[in-house]
């Protein structure tokens, strides 16, 4: 279903996650669940993967993820402080040791120049606090810009796994 880099980092993450014996989670906007999809097709994945939160509303942000209403209206859906907001909070709301979080512009429309098409931030959170990345993928188109955020999110997983 999925390519097989793809494929290949759900099986890390999902091997990575069972040696630690860690739970995983998603929060995802922009990808709309690919992250939590691609983990779920690697069977043994419900030892891991309790839950992932697709939030791509802002009210979804606030409500299922506690994400602040002032965080998004100062910073707005597509930032480091949401990103670091929802990963956070997704830790929280499923109780998991580890969470990556994905808010971005997979386009074709909504970019700008400050926020661009394909510019996508990702939270990470575990026990010891959030770290946030940002990539520029360009505009790869919708399906592309999705896809290279679901590989980013998932290697983001593997380093912090150390799978």
């Amino acid at each position: 279903m999925f390519p097989d880099e793809i494929s290949h980092l759900a099986r890390e993450v999902v091997e990575g996650a069972r040696r630690r014996g860690w739970t995983v989670t998603a929060a995802e906007s922009c990808t709309g669940g690919l992250v939590s999809a691609a983990l779920t097709d690697v069977p043994g994945a419900s030892e891991v993967l309790e839950r992932g939160l697709v939030t791509y509303s802002n009210g979804a942000k606030t409500a299922l993820l506690g994400v602040p209403a002032a965080v998004l209206a100062a910073h707005g859906a597509v930032s480091a402080a949401t990103a670091e907001a929802m990963a956070a909070g997704a830790r929280v709301a499923a109780d998991a040791d580890l969470a990556v979080a994905v808010t971005g512009v997979a386009g074709p429309g909504g970019g700008g120049s400050e926020k661009p098409v394909g510019l996508v931030w990702f939270g990470l959170a575990d026990r010891n606090g959030v770290t946030t990345h940002e990539s520029r993928f360009g505009d790869l188109g919708r399906s592309g810009v999705r896809a290279a955020a679901v590989t980013r999110a998932l290697q983001l997983l593997t380093g912090r796994l150390g799978a």
